[in-house]
């Protein structure tokens, strides 16, 4: 599976957002009241660990260019990291992970205000959708402290998939991964010897099984878009929502019901429309040899000339 093909790039992708889900159930795993701080910081840790062989791809020279959008992004990461963690460790793994796929519609409002980006009609019925279906899935008599730390990842999610535009544009992926990464350390470090938590291999073991599949995850939408165009097979990425209801269902007995089936294609179908949309205004290409790489989308997307376009970032 060189990603080369469409059905490969598809398939890349379907594998890819199931490892992402093992990873989800890595953090879900961890026992109640874990130290979150630890476990961010392992995380952080062992996922510059894996880095370490691909810093061949390192601009050197340029190490640390955009230097201050890369602290500010590897920061909110940090905050989305532990919110993820809150949310995942509190709520369905299906539920969360319906939550989190609404960083595209953040993408669209946060464009609107930072960039003084125009919206087409379908996009704003996207937003308007999106936002109820996350109603619709959370419910507001059923409000909590995790529901809210689910917006707050997506949230997360959404502000560094808009401030990749503001890093130098030389920059590869793992450059961008890897300062990311070191840039988190610090203050991931300082919390973690705040928390005060007694050492707890059963983080380590999580944390390493989280790093090493969202790792993976990477990797395979790193070979799914390089040669293949983004919008023949983006809405692969959403078979993670259905990977994340099948392993709750069987693994938590996590029973999806109406409101969460509605919920969620309020928030995915106009996405998938959108996508469509941009296919069809730009006729497939199919194998794409050009030399220029592509980097992943992840979850995330950014919106551009009346367009959704890829925002090419991975799920960190």
């Amino acid at each position: 599976m060189s990603g080369k093909t469409v059905n490969s790039a598809i398939l890349l992708l379907v594998i890819g957002n199931a490892m992402a889900l093992i990873s989800d159930v890595f953090i879900k795993l961890l026992e109640p009241g874990a130290p979150v701080f630890q476990f961010a910081f392992l995380r952080c840790l062992i996922t510059l660990a894996f880095l370490l062989p691909l810093a061949k791809q390192l601009d050197r020279k340029n190490l640390f260019a955009g230097l201050k959008i890369h602290t500010f992004r590897a920061h909110v990461h940090l905050a989305g990291i532990l919110c993820m963690v809150i949310a995942l460790g509190n709520l369905p793994l299906a539920t969360a992970n319906a939550v989190f796929y609404a960083a595209p519609i953040l993408v669209m409002v946060l464009s609107v205000f930072l960039f003084r980006e125009k919206l087409t009609p379908l996009s704003v019925t996207a937003v308007f959708s999106g936002f109820a279906g996350i109603v619709l899935i959370l419910r507001p008599v059923e409000f909590n402290w995790a529901a809210v730390a689910a917006l707050a990842s997506a949230f997360a999610l959404a502000i560094n998939a808009v401030l990749v535009r503001k890093l130098p544009k030389q920059q590869s992926t793992v450059h961008k991964l890897f300062l990311n990464y070191l840039l988190i350390l610090p203050a991931a470090g300082a919390l973690a010897w705040w928390e005060g938590a007694e050492w707890d291999s059963g983080i380590l073991i999580g944390a390493m099984g989280s790093a090493l599949f969202i790792l993976g995850y990477n990797i395979t939408v790193l070979l799914a878009y390089r040669q293949v165009d983004a919008n023949q097979v983006t809405s692969a990425e959403y078979t993670g929502l259905i990977w994340a209801v099948g392993i709750g269902w069987i693994w938590f007995g996590e029973v999806p019901d109406l409101w969460f089936l509605a919920g969620s294609l309020m928030i995915v179908v106009p996405l998938l429309l959108i996508g469509l949309q941009h296919r069809r205004r730009e006729p497939p290409r199919g194998f794409n040899p050009a030399p220029e790489q592509q980097e992943p989308r992840g979850r995330e997307a950014s919106f551009s000339a009346g367009k959704i376009r890829l925002a090419h970032e991975c799920r960190e």
